[in-house]
């Protein structure tokens, strides 16, 4: 089947037990046995069912096997969180000794989650720019086990080329993760490109409409998910029946969503690279992004997220984003409504400011989350908020 054919039908794996249309809500903690040798059958794994919402329920099942679907995986997972979904990948595999290589602007929580807690307990991680293969490569060490990419990354819209990272790790025996959240399985698909496991914010494009947060990961083999699921069972990360309901019903209009969100995104990141207030733009869909070839190679459009430089730095940055009125201050993207935030101060305030700029996250970068209103209205509402940016800017550059 074709992407939006499989976005809308891929939960067919659920049987209808009474005709009905759309996947029911199981809202059950716990399910019942015929009899004493059922129950110990499938606490034994010989016999299939449901046991314990925890361990699996009919409604969460059938958003992961959609999940992978779109992934062209072999098992999926959905998860309470997207971070329930990155950490339950480094459970799975981190132990003292261990080290993962990284993106360097990797999404906020991500990094420290590796360099905190995982920490304490002996696996080291090393962070570089991963759309250099070279950094990748010369990063690598005898007890790396995974190489762990975000493309497009956060918020800098660098690309990694998912191929040939792959074969660096594969090379030196470690697991290619890719966190698709900025793309989506309608636009990339990792796992056709040699990746191991992908991981997603089903909070994001997946459900698309900012009501319910949620998280998924898809393997390529079943050996993965063997390795996988029990440390998801036990560490108690899956998802609730009714979330994976709400993020059913988002996934199967992503394919309109997508398409509506990226064409916005890329009339919004034309007309910001003339902008008199803006320094520059990030958008692979842009013929001068540095990776704009290998997003035409590997993905199927160009996404919904532009990053800007705005001219006077951190205060005329807070100035335009004080004075939008159709786009919302928030953090998070993905959904139908079009959202603006500032890295430096919010999801990456956590990191030295060394290190965010040394990754790109430069004071000046606003991020910017395309929805799909009236675009003529997007591109209105941007332009009266960077030229009401104006006078910090004209401040900033009078203390230069």
């Amino acid at each position: 089947m074709k992407k939006a054919t499989t976005a809308i039908h891929a939960h067919g794996k659920h049987h209808a037990q009474y005709g009905e249309v759309s996947v029911p809500i199981y809202q059950s903690s716990t399910f019942a046995f015929e009899n004493a040798d059922q129950g110990a059958e499938r606490f034994a794994g010989t016999s299939p069912g449901y046991i314990y919402t925890r361990l699996g329920n009919p409604t969460v099942n059938a958003l992961a096997d959609a999940i992978a679907a779109l992934e062209n995986g072999s098992h999926g997972m959905a998860t309470s969180t997207g971070m329930a979904a990155i950490t339950t990948v480094f459970l799975a595999y981190l132990q003292q000794g261990t080290h993962v290589v990284g993106t360097d602007c990797v999404y906020g929580p991500t990094r420290t989650v590796l360099e905190t807690s995982f920490a304490r307990f002996g696996s080291e991680a090393t962070f570089v720019d991963t759309a250099d293969l070279a950094q990748i490569s010369a990063a690598m060490r005898t007890n790396t086990c995974i190489v762990y990419l975000e493309t497009p990354a956060n918020p800098t819209m660098k690309l990694a080329d998912i191929a040939g990272a792959a074969a660096i790790a594969h090379a030196h025996g470690a697991l290619l993760v890719v966190d698709n959240t900025f793309a989506s399985p309608y636009i990339q698909r990792p796992l056709d490109l040699g990746a191991d496991i992908v991981v997603h914010s089903c909070t994001k494009l997946i459900n698309g409409h900012s009501d319910v947060v949620g998280g998924a990961i898809v393997v390529r083999e079943e050996k993965l998910y063997r390795q996988i699921k029990p440390t998801l069972n036990l560490f108690g990360g899956t998802m609730d029946p009714h979330q994976a309901w709400l993020i059913l019903r988002g996934l199967q209009t992503l394919p309109l969503r997508a398409e509506r969100s990226q064409q916005n995104a890329m009339t919004l990141a034309r007309f910001l690279r003339t902008h008199p207030m803006v320094s520059w733009v990030s958008y692979p869909g842009l013929e001068e992004h540095p990776q704009h070839e290998l997003a035409k190679a590997q993905m199927d459009g160009f996404g919904s997220m532009i990053a800007i430089g705005v001219k006077g730095g951190m205060e005329a940055g807070k100035a335009m984003m004080n004075n939008v009125k159709v786009f919302t201050l928030a953090v998070s993207l993905g959904g139908v409504e079009s959202l603006i935030e500032h890295p430096a101060s919010m999801t990456h305030a956590g990191l030295p400011r060394a290190e965010r700029e040394a990754a790109g996250l430069t004071d000046d970068l606003v991020r910017i989350a395309v929805g799909c209103e009236d675009v003529e209205d997007l591109r209105a509402d941007l332009d009266q908020a960077l030229n009401a940016a104006r006078p910090a800017a004209l401040v900033a550059a009078a203390e230069r």
